[in-house]
């Protein structure tokens, strides 16, 4: 088998997986509206004070709603020893991981990236400022599933390593959430959001060409070490 052809098999999979456990997917979508109706309640549904914080507040619902579904990358495969056939076999472990990458997406990031119009109108979002969001959610989100990956390869054989990749994951999503929500702040002040989004591009960009690789070595040094 060819790698394309083991990549796609291993995305055909975990989409497969994926509508089986279509409980798993609908929960980060639950707490991200959970979180925007708390913080509506919070700032006392006053509409344009919801306007203003709406963007900087589904940024961060997105990125938390993202962060719950990153124990989903590998902890099947380092149960059932997938992960130990990988390491042993012939297809590059990165490009397994590129793929894992791409199906987690498809799951979890673009069924986020479908919610947000529903959180922008929670939140009172001004409908002029929906389009630059969903084009900074859908980078970011692809950004953000490269962090995540990083990260859950790291913890992989760990039997609790809930809080260490809590502490890997959140703090690298700062840049995500600083260009993201800057795009939509420069809309709603009457400036370009081109710079914003074209940073937050690059970031992706460098993540998702890295990201496999620096996974595939994670794996590889995890599974030298003791559980």
């Amino acid at each position: 088998m060819s790698d394309l052809s083991a990549t796609r098999a291993l995305i055909a999979r975990d989409l497969t997986l994926a509508w089986h456990r279509r409980s798993d997917v609908l929960q980060p979508i639950a707490f991200s509206v959970l979180v925007v109706l708390l913080f509506a309640i919070t700032l006392g549904g006053e509409r344009e004070r919801l306007s203003v914080m709406a963007a900087p507040i589904i940024w961060v619902t997105v990125l938390l709603a993202n962060f719950l579904s990153f124990d989903q990358f590998f902890r099947e495969d380092a149960g059932d020893g997938t992960l130990d056939q990988w390491l042993a076999g012939t297809v590059p472990v990165a490009a397994l991981c590129a793929g894992k990458a791409i199906a987690h997406w498809l799951v979890y990031g673009l069924t986020l990236l479908l919610a947000t119009p529903i959180l922008a109108l929670l939140l009172a979002l001004d409908s002029k400022l929906l389009p630059v969001l969903l084009i900074s959610i859908a980078i970011g989100t692809i950004g953000a599933t490269q962090i995540g990956l990083i990260a859950s390869a790291l913890t992989a054989r760990l039997r609790r390593g809930g809080i260490l990749l809590a502490l890997i994951v959140l703090p690298l999503f700062l840049p995500l959430l600083i260009f993201g929500s800057g795009a939509v702040d420069a809309v709603q002040a009457g400036l370009p959001a081109r710079s914003a989004l074209l940073l937050l591009a690059a970031q992706t960009t460098l993540l998702a060409t890295l990201a496999p690789l620096a996974a595939a070595a994670s794996l590889r040094i995890g599974a030298d070490q003791p559980p």
